[in-house]
């Protein structure tokens, strides 16, 4: 029977899990769709059952036939998110999503003042914002005190993943770097003084590597039988740039998903008042990254409103529609922004509408304006020192070539599209069997193209850029107004007396 290892990662929008044989061949995979909640504004939250629930039916579906004899298990997951749960990992309220969820505002300005922004930036590689998990373990604290008091762990959506096929109480660092300001940068460890203020009470998980061995099976799902190795995991963005070989100094990996996230690799540790400082994935690696707070979202939202139709169809009607959208412009954040903006208050908004523009141009001008924000990010990268020598994308955005190319003609970099995009459930089957020692993945995903950057699109969205640069300035009052509006509707609705 060949040898596999499986690969799974909880996203935004949907499991998915991989079985990958010694070749790095995919052997098999299945998705299961799923839906966050967004019970206010702002809040963004989902029921850990429902990873439980898809993991092991995808483990069955994928492994039931015992074809592949599963050798090693790695989980990856959205982050940095806020599990809390009892002493025996029983979560006591839904998990609080990564950046997308804006709610911590008011514990982002308190932690500041006690422990001063600069000193949260230089101990622990970036400023507060509604990326960091630490402010959102305090929102429970003041905001739902019962629940609480029941809290005594903290999780991810991969450690409490892990947590529930071994019994293991341990998170890999680099997602542990994104609970600012509650580790040290420099050292990789918790700084208790400092978590004992943010989440008093809480046991803090032991400290692993990603791909580390931290237990084994419980007990047989499908085809893996108990005593299987699991590894840690991490955030879904560090192993899809695991699973595309990107983690080397001088790199930048760009993921096309839900949201686009971007990170670049250091053998130093890199601070910054816009971006995030991160321990990276590899022991002596740091991370300088960023994220959109939407990009695929986007197109899909597009994708509904204009009546449903295939990807396939939208994308050659943007592809048609040509550079520049046929004069639209849109600015893309549509659920608040992440860096380097970090505004949640932000909202998107499509300038240029005219009755002779078509569902393609606006298909494209969602394109061009993550492409638009994909360079704001590496302005902020290159300010902050960080030298990009290699762009590697990842991702399902990349399956068809429209996107990349948009990013790369709007950039001005080349990108390496490798042969395998699975995502992060292949960056995690890579890392599992990198856990037994006798298989090189190194060869397991060449690249398979690159992108060039036309010098004619080059040209028109140089002309662009500034415009675009132009109407976050030029319309933050008015869309702050209306997002102030939009929270006071909301609250009305959901208490009417």
């Amino acid at each position: 029977m060949p040898r596999g290892y499986l690969g799974l990662d909880v996203g935004t929008s949907s499991t998915k899990a991989v079985v990958v044989l010694e070749d790095g061949s995919v052997a098999s995979s299945a998705t299961r769709e799923h839906r966050v909640r967004r019970p206010a504004p702002g809040h963004v939250e989902m029921d850990p059952s429902v990873w439980w629930e898809e993991l092991v039916s995808l483990v069955e579906e994928l492994t039931g036939d015992r074809a592949v004899d599963i050798t090693a298990v790695g989980v990856s997951g959205m982050g940095p998110c806020v599990v809390l749960t009892d002493e025996e990992g029983v979560p006591v309220r839904p998990a609080i999503l990564y950046g997308v969820d804006s709610r911590a505002t008011r514990q982002i300005e308190k932690l500041e003042g006690e422990l001063g922004r600069e000193e949260i930036r230089r101990r622990c590689g970036s400023v507060l914002s509604s990326q960091a998990a630490g402010p959102k373990i305090a929102w429970v604290g003041d905001e739902e005190p019962r629940a609480y008091t029941g809290a005594r762990r903290v999780f991810m959506p991969s450690s409490w993943l892990v947590h529930r096929l071994t019994g293991a109480y341990r998170m890999d660092r680099h997602s542990a770097s994104q609970c600012q300001p509650m580790l040290d940068l420099s050292t990789g460890e918790w700084h208790r003084p400092w978590a004992e203020i943010v989440a008093p009470g809480i046991e803090l998980p032991e400290l692993a590597w990603p791909g580390e061995v931290v237990g084994r099976t419980t007990s047989g799902i499908g085809g893996i039988e108990a005593g299987v190795p699991v590894v840690a995991g991490t955030i879904d963005a560090w192993a899809e740039a695991v699973s595309v070989g990107a983690q080397t100094p001088g790199d930048l990996m760009l993921m096309y998903g839900t949201t686009m996230f971007l990170i670049a690799t250091a053998d130093q540790p890199r601070t910054s008042e816009v971006m995030w400082g991160t321990v990276g994935a590899f022991p002596g690696t740091y991370n300088l990254a960023g994220g959109m707070a939407s990009s695929g979202s986007v197109t899909a939202w597009v994708r509904e409103l204009t009546g449903g139709a295939d990807y396939g169809t939208l994308l050659d009607e943007a592809e048609a529609s040509g550079v520049g959208a046929g004069g639209l412009l849109m600015l893309p954040y549509f659920d608040g922004e992440r860096t380097p903006v970090s505004d949640p208050r932000a909202r998107g908004l499509v300038v240029g509408l005219t009755l002779s523009h078509t569902r393609g141009d606006l298909y494209r001008a969602a394109l061009e304006a993550t492409a638009f924000g994909v360079r704001h990010n590496i302005e902020a990268l290159r300010a902050e020192g960080v030298e990009v020598r290699r762009v590697v994308a990842a991702g399902g955005g990349v399956q068809h070539p429209l996107w990349p190319q948009v990013v790369t003609d709007v950039t001005g970099l080349e990108q390496v599209i490798p042969e395998t995009t699975v995502g992060a459930s292949y960056g995690m089957a890579r890392l599992a069997a990198a856990s037994t020692g006798d298989v090189d993945v190194d060869r397991w995903n060449p690249p398979a193209r690159t992108t060039v950057p036309d010098p004619a699109s080059r040209r028109r969205y140089d002309d662009l850029y500034p415009m675009y640069r132009q109407l976050y300035p030029a319309t933050a009052e008015v869309t702050h107004a209306l997002a102030d509006l939009q929270h006071d509707l909301a609250t009305t609705r959901e208490d009417p007396s």
